[in-house]
C-alpha cells in the first residue's frame, strides 16, 4: 500500500521540494482582547497524508488531535470541526501568515518554525558581507496584473556596459534567493556574476518577501508578464545588453518572455522543460519512484495511473474541473489500490488532498504546456544546461526537445550540455534523489557557474 500510495503522489511532485519543508512545528501567538495566547501546530506526514496535532501551552494542552490538513500550492489548511477551529495559511518559508477562526472569532496569526536547536547547516559558497560590489533593493509595478515586485540588482564594479540577467525561480513561491534547504542558490550566482563583470536582477515571487500576493488564478503566462515588466524595468534604467535565466519552471518561463519581449537578448535554460509537461512528469515520477525502491510492476501500475490523469485534466472541456473530476479519480485510485485494503473513508481523504493541487489554475496550465511552442521561435543566444542525474527533468529526453525546437528556429546560435554528476538544483551529487538536496553542503557547482559566466561574456 505505502509504495502504490506514494508514487500516486509523485504526479505533483513538481512541486513537492516545498511540502517537505512544511513539515515540523510551527508556533505563533493569538491577541485575544489584549491577552496572547501562544499556539504551536506540530505537521508531520504519514505516507502522502498529513497529520497535525495542537498545542496551547498556556491552556495545559499539548498534542490535541487535528482531523484536517492540506497543504498544496503554499497554501496550508488545518481544521477540527470538534473544536470549531480553523486555519488557513500562506506558507513563505519560515513563516506561515493566515487566519485563525474559532466559534465565529476570526483572528491575524502568524506561525514561525519552532527551532529544535538542530545544528546550522553548512553552506559554504553563501555570500557574506561586507560585498565589493554596488547593490541596490529595487521595487516596480506589473503594469497589467498591476502587483508590486521587489528585488536586488547587484552590478559590477567599475564596469561599462557589462550584460545584467534577470534570475527566474522555479515552481511554488520563492524568495529572490531562490531558497531552498538552507541554500541560496540565486545569491550565489548574483554574487559570482557581480565579481566577473555581470549585473543580476532578482526579484521575489508573487506572495513572498517584498512583492505582493498573487491570485489563486495565477500561471506560468501570470509569473512571465512579472519577468517580462523586470525586462521593461532594466531597460528603462539604460541596459542594453539583458538576458533570462530560468531555472526548472523558471527555464519554462524564460522563451516564453524571449519571444514576447525583444529586449531579451539571451536565455540561459538550468533545467527547463524542452517536452511537453505531460511526458516531462511521466518521466520524473518513473526516475523517482526507481530511486525509492518501487518494482518495475510498481513503477509500470502507476504510469498508465498518472497518464490517465493527465489525459483526463488535458482534455477536460467542461466547466468545473474540480467537480467532475473527483468521482473519475476517485475511482481509478480505487482500481490502484484495490488490493490493499484501503477504507472508503481513507480512499477520500486521500483523494481530496490531491484533488486541490491537481485542478489548480496553476497546474492545469502547467500540464497542457508544451515548451516547442515558445521554444521554436527563439532564434537569439540560447545556452540550455541539464545534470545528467537530474531525476525531476531529464537530461537526456529535455534536452534533445530543446534543441530540436531550437532548429525549427534556425537557431545557430545555440548551445545545449549535459553536465556530468549533477542533480536537478546542479549541486554536485552522487545519484541525484532529492533527499540529497538538503545534506550536500555545496550550493552549485562551481563548473555550472563558469559554463555560464564564460559563455556570457563570450556573446558578441
Amino acid at each position: 500500500m505505502k509504495t502504490k500510495i506514494l508514487l500516486f503522489s509523485l504526479f505533483v511532485s513538481f512541486q513537492s521540494l516545498f511540502s517537505q519543508e512544511i513539515q515540523g512545528s510551527w508556533a505563533g501567538s493569538l491577541s485575544i482582547q489584549g491577552t496572547q495566547l501562544p499556539l504551536i501546530f506540530n505537521i508531520q506526514k504519514n505516507g502522502d497524508l498529513y497529520q497535525t496535532t495542537l498545542d496551547s501551552p498556556m491552556q495545559g494542552a499539548k498534542g490535541i488531535p487535528i482531523a484536517e490538513t492540506t497543504f498544496a500550492n503554499n497554501e496550508l489548511q488545518i481544521a477540527a470541526p470538534n473544536l470549531n477551529l480553523k486555519f488557513s495559511g500562506n506558507f513563505k518559508g519560515e513563516t506561515i501568515e493566515g487566519t485563525f477562526v474559532q466559534n465565529g472569532g476570526s483572528f491575524p496569526l502568524v506561525l514561525s518554525r519552532k527551532s529544535n536547536k538542530t545544528p546550522a547547516l553548512k553552506r559554504p559558497q553563501e555570500p557574506k558581507p561586507p560585498f565589493d560590489y554596488p547593490m541596490e533593493e529595487v521595487v516596480f509595478v506589473n503594469s497589467k496584473d498591476k502587483n508590486t515586485l521587489a528585488g536586488t540588482l547587484t552590478l559590477p564594479k567599475n564596469k561599462k556596459d557589462f550584460p545584467v540577467v534577470i534570475l527566474i525561480t522555479g515552481s511554488g513561491a520563492q524568495n529572490r534567493d531562490s531558497e531552498i534547504f538552507g541554500h541560496k542558490p540565486f545569491a550565489v550566482i548574483a554574487n559570482d556574476f557581480a565579481q566577473k563583470g555581470i549585473g543580476v536582477l532578482r526579484i521575489d515571487d508573487r506572495g513572498v518577501g517584498g512583492s505582493s500576493k498573487g491570485t489563486p488564478e495565477d500561471t506560468s503566462a501570470s509569473f512571465a508578464t512579472d519577468i517580462a515588466t523586470a525586462v521593461d524595468f532594466l531597460s528603462a534604467r539604460g541596459f542594453k545588453n539583458i538576458g533570462l535565466i530560468g531555472h526548472s519552471e523558471g527555464g519554462l518561463i524564460a522563451p516564453m518572455v524571449a519571444v514576447q519581449n525583444k529586449n531579451v537578448q539571451f536565455v540561459i535554460s538550468l533545467a527547463g522543460p524542452g517536452i511537453p509537461i505531460d511526458q516531462m512528469m511521466l518521466l520524473q515520477t518513473q526516475s523517482i519512484a526507481k530511486s525509492q525502491g518501487a518494482t518495475t510492476t510498481q513503477i509500470d501500475a502507476t504510469s498508465a495511473f498518472n497518464k490517465k490523469v493527465y489525459d483526463y485534466i488535458i482534455n477536460y472541456k467542461g466547466t468545473n474541473l474540480q467537480a467532475d473530476f473527483q468521482p473519475y479519480l476517485k475511482e481509478e485510485f480505487k482500481k490502484l489500490t484495490q488490493d490493499q485494503g484501503l477504507t472508503e473513508t481513507q480512499i477520500d481523504e486521500f483523494v481530496a488532498q490531491q484533488i486541490r493541487s491537481v485542478t489548480s489554475p496553476w497546474y492545469v496550465y502547467f500540464l497542457k504546456f508544451n515548451p516547442d511552442l515558445y521554444w521554436s521561435k527563439i532564434k537569439i543566444p540560447v545556452l540550455a544546461l541539464n545534470g545528467s542525474l537530474d531525476m525531476q527533468v531529464k537530461a537526456t529526453e529535455n534536452l534533445a526537445g530543446i534543441q530540436a525546437s531550437l532548429a525549427k528556429a534556425g537557431n545557430k546560435k545555440a548551445t545545449i550540455k549535459e553536465l556530468p554528476g549533477l542533480n536537478h538544483l546542479f549541486q554536485e551529487a552522487k545519484i541525484g534523489s532529492t533527499a540529497e538536496y538538503s545534506t550536500i553542503e555545496q550550493t552549485i557547482a562551481p563548473l555550472v557557474l563558469d559554463t555560464m559566466s564564460i559563455w556570457i561574456l563570450g556573446l558578441k
